[in-house]
């Protein structure tokens, strides 16, 4: 890529503060906590416009039981028409929406409406889902019902018809234009129909055997201008002994460095155009420490370097 493209200049910041689909409370708090580690003034530094439009509004968490195999199904489904249409909005105006959950369940909105958009646009669309879980499940498959573990799943079509279709097609997205990093814990039915879909991900074996400088190669490989790049940011990406405040902790994902390299070539292309921050736990955090790494991170997504790069 000679001519590398820059990010909108104007960001916006979305907060979703839920944990609807979620199996342990406390993801709701994680918009404020963000904020609270400065995540909008960080990103100004960098040379970006911030407006927050501060938070959504939905219904509150009945902490029910599932129903048919899936929790809180309506409930889930209004917030993510809430994230939808706000995301939407968004890039409507040529501005790049963050949203800042929230329970990953929340990701149907923000990539159906991004999928709407790039479909609108004549663009091409890339999803990077950096997550320690494979978010593939089905309400025959999971032990839980918790919608936070089936959101590509939706988004590529298998899920129940509140959550397939969100962005006017279904399904929102192909499963080739997701690339999925960090995965470390996927239930066994969820692997077949992983298999079976074709996702490409690169898993924690993957990350260990070629490193993450190989693995973003590949997983950002065949992007051009004509590429909208969304990322989808799992705070349980990273490893616990980092980041402790997610409510789904899996042993042996990326560390510090690791997530830095990661954050730095997706800055790199200058192709990200809309952001999810998801699964942030404050309830789980020991002094709001999580929260402080994902905003340094964030930071590194939106151009923070140590020198002054030249070019690819």
């Amino acid at each position: 890529m000679t001519n590398t493209p820059t990010l909108p200049t104007q960001v916006t910041l979305i907060g979703a503060p839920t944990d609807i689909g979620a199996g342990a409370r406390g993801a709701s708090m994680g918009p404020e906590a963000l904020r609270v580690a400065d995540l909008g003034p960080v990103i100004e530094a960098q040379g970006f416009q911030v407006r927050d439009r501060g938070n959504l509004y939905g219904p509150a968490n009945p902490w029910l039981p599932p129903v048919d195999g899936y929790r809180h199904l309506e409930e889930v489904t209004a917030w993510n028409q809430a994230v939808h249409d706000a995301v939407y909005e968004e890039l409507a105006e040529g501005r790049l929406p963050v949203l800042l959950g929230g329970d990953h369940s929340l990701g149907i909105g923000s990539v159906s409406a991004v999928a709407r958009h790039c479909r609108a646009a004549g663009k091409k669309l890339r999803v990077l889902w950096l997550d320690a879980h494979a978010d593939f499940n089905t309400h025959t498959l999971t032990p839980t019902g918790n919608l936070h573990g089936m959101p590509v799943a939706c988004l590529c079509g298998n899920g129940p018809e509140p959550l397939t279709g969100m962005s006017g097609e279904c399904p929102d997205i192909e499963p080739s234009c997701v690339r999925q990093i960090g995965i470390r814990s996927v239930d066994p039915g969820e692997k077949r129909l992983l298999h079976d879909a074709g996702l490409e991900v690169f898993d924690m074996r993957y990350l260990d055997e070629m490193g993450m400088r190989a693995t973003m190669q590949a997983a950002l490989a065949g992007l051009d201008a004509d590429t909208h790049l969304h990322v989808s940011f799992d705070v349980d990406f990273l490893d616990p002994e980092i980041a402790p405040g997610v409510g789904t902790t899996v042993m042996g994902g990326p560390t510090y460095r690791e997530a830095q390299l990661c954050m730095e070539m997706i800055a790199d292309t200058g192709l990200m155009r809309s952001l999810d921050v998801v699964e942030l736990n404050p309830a789980l955090d020991v002094r709001n420490r999580t929260a402080e790494l994902a905003v340094d991170l964030i930071e590194s997504l939106f151009g923070k370097s140590t020198l002054v790069r030249r070019g690819p």
